[in-house]
């Protein structure tokens, strides 16, 4: 492979953008939250910059200069290692249950979510798997059949904690990235048949999913239940009105939003800045995405272009449902916005994921 030495430009810009305005909209969410929990106003901006964006920074330049196809190699080992962390949740006094589910990891002052990481390595080991089979056999049993089995064992896993947003997001992934890789179209129909089965039975066996897609259908079912934080967050959006109330002048963020720093940072974020604000934080994350595909398309290199379709399958398609949910054209869930939503696993891990998509910015065509 050839380098050109330099990266994407305006995929390094749309990058860094988002993260510099990922910062000023926490700045202006978590102060009172960090003032009342801690008693330290930034408290979770600076633990963001010290858990999430310094480590994240660190690692994702080391991405950047990464021999990529090495990659390969370590592909299957990190998912085992990642599957281990994952299993890890469930043993007392290691796994830490927060909000009903049990999601994360605590190592004395460290607490990590091993799900976010999950997403990154699961799209890398999925691009050399798809990379090594894409020349064999193309029958059912022998491409799609154990992926099928891969898949299951990570959706258990995910199901378990519970955390049925990251399987979402991981079975969106897997669609795309099968698809781009050139199998036969009937396997691809097959795995979203087989998707979509399984996530109707997940709805059906609980009933608080069963509830949130009925808040979906008709937003004013519980208004001071599960439909509370749709409507809070409605209130804010409709707040923020064409250029909003002012950064850092919400209202919503008092108590009344939950959430506010995690889930529905957007619901904020446009109450500050209003339509205006929304609209140009949109527009980035779909520069990001145009440049990220179009680097995908540009490359010649298989394993690579698959890395670069699921990186930025990820960040646009976990924005949609984030962005979508808050303002009600798709079901409430649990998703962080990449790159603005306070957590520091997330953060780092797609800071990561940007080193790795520049990176492979520098072997495609110009």
């Amino acid at each position: 492979m050839k380098e050109s030495k330099k990266p994407d430009l305006i995929l390094l810009i749309s990058f860094l953008l988002l993260v510099v305005l990922g910062f000023v909209i926490l700045a202006g969410v978590s102060i009172t939250i960090s003032q009342k929990n801690v008693g330290n106003s930034f408290y979770y901006l600076l633990h963001q910059i010290i858990f999430g964006f310094i480590p994240g920074g660190i690692l994702g330049f080391l991405a950047y200069k990464i021999n990529l196809q090495s990659l390969k190699k370590i592909s299957f080992p990190a998912l085992l290692s990642t599957l281990f962390l994952m299993i890890l949740i469930f043993i007392p006094k290691i796994g830490t249950l927060l909000g009903g589910a049990k999601r994360w990891i605590s190592l004395g002052p460290i607490t990590f979510q091993p799900s976010e990481f999950l997403k990154l390595i699961f799209i890398i080991y999925l691009a050399a798997w798809l990379t090594r089979h894409n020349k064999k056999d193309k029958k059912l049993v022998f491409v799609l059949v154990p992926l099928i089995v891969i898949l299951a064992i990570v959706s258990g896993l995910l199901i378990a904690q519970p955390d049925i947003s990251t399987l979402v997001i991981i079975s969106i992934i897997t669609g795309i990235m099968y698809f781009c890789a050139g199998t036969p179209l009937y396997h691809t129909g097959f795995l979203i048949l087989c998707g979509i089965s399984a996530l109707s039975v997940l709805i059906i066996s609980a009933p608080y999913r069963i509830n949130r897609l009925l808040v979906f259908i008709k937003p004013n079912f519980q208004p001071l239940g599960m439909g509370y934080q749709l409507k809070q967050s409605l209130i804010a959006i409709g707040s923020g009105a064409i250029v909003g109330r002012g950064l850092g002048l919400s209202i919503q963020k008092f108590g009344f939003l939950p959430q506010a720093m995690t889930d529905t940072i957007f619901a904020v974020f446009t109450e500050e800045t209003g339509f205006v604000g929304a609209i140009i934080l949109i527009f980035l994350f779909l520069i990001f995405a145009w440049q990220g595909f179009s680097v995908a398309k540009r490359s010649s290199d298989l394993f690579l272009k698959l890395m670069a379709i699921g990186i930025c399958s990820w960040i646009i398609f976990q924005a949609l449902i984030n962005i979508g949910a808050i303002i009600g054209i798709l079901p409430l869930t649990g998703i962080p916005l990449p790159f603005i939503s306070y957590g520091s696993s997330h953060l780092l891990v797609e800071l990561i994921a940007a080193g790795i998509l520049l990176n492979i910015s520098k072997y495609a065509k110009k």
